[in-house]
């Protein structure tokens, strides 16, 4: 049986440079290299140094996870480690993590690694979590698959349509910019799921407008949050570099107070 062709460094590069819109003079020019050798690169007739696969990866953007594959492509060891979270070498990263969570607190804050898998939270996710059918959070968890199952919080979300366009545009965004299969799939998945709402392709906002909120049944209430998104600024390690942590704030005083002083219905 025929095996696979083991990956070639000059046709990936290639690809990311097609998908970052650029033509060879101009990564050239950004690597301060010349236009030809990267040519003879990208074409597989000169081999690039470890340095230069690198320099090329950071011009283009290439996530960490990539340019290890970049560097193997090439002949090369990676360059970026890649730890789990429990490893003792993490603890800055799970303490820094925590803080922001704890924090965060009495609003919903989540932890994410780059397939959209919830690797921390904290208490007060339970808001969003607790309407979620029990199979659907046994680890690993996906916070879209969460948020957009018809056994999930979709049910609950007042503006499904308008949700559900948000963060399957989000993530095509991210698909765009990588070479992610898993992705892919997910993004498969997660349009087949019914949705009785229509979908605007564009969200155009309303004369008061300023994000795409989150509106959320609770109760005989609505409550609603918009997000924000933080990432490590300088990570060196494949799995810090992924981890992104969604926090949710109150979009209106109503939902604040809800969150501040919850009744005992709530």
């Amino acid at each position: 049986m025929a095996t696979a062709a083991p990956p070639r460094v000059g046709p990936l590069l290639r690809e990311w440079r097609r998908r970052r819109r650029l033509s060879q003079l101009e990564l050239s020019l950004r690597a301060q290299t010349s236009a030809r050798h990267l040519s003879f690169v990208e074409t597989g007739r000169s081999r690039p140094s470890s340095a230069m696969v690198l320099r090329l990866a950071e011009e283009l953007d290439v996530p960490l996870r990539m340019r290890n594959q970049l560097l193997l492509a090439a002949g090369y060891a990676p360059a970026y480690t890649e730890s789990p979270l429990d490893a003792p070498r993490m603890t800055a990263v799970r303490r820094a993590v925590r803080q922001v969570l704890e924090g965060h607190e009495p609003y919903p804050a989540t932890v994410v690694d780059r397939a959209w898998n919830i690797v921390d939270s904290n208490a007060s996710l339970a808001l969003f979590t607790d309407k979620v059918a029990p199979e659907l959070l046994e680890r690993p968890a996906n916070a879209l698959r969460v948020s957009l199952h018809p056994e999930g919080l979709a049910p609950h979300i007042a503006n499904l349509g308008q949700w559900r366009a948000h963060l399957l545009g989000r993530l095509r965004r991210q698909i765009a910019t990588g070479l992610d299969e898993a992705l892919r799939a997910l993004h498969d998945e997660l349009v087949a799921y019914p949705c009785s709402e229509p979908e605007p392709d564009v969200a155009f906002p309303g004369p008061a407008d300023i994000f795409v909120p989150l509106r959320l049944r609770h109760g005989s209430d609505e409550l609603a949050f918009f997000s924000t998104v933080a990432t490590f600024g300088t990570p060196l390690e494949v799995t810090t570099a992924e981890l992104a942590i969604e926090s949710f704030f109150p979009a209106d005083a109503a939902t604040a107070t809800a969150l501040r002083h919850p009744t005992p219905a709530q």
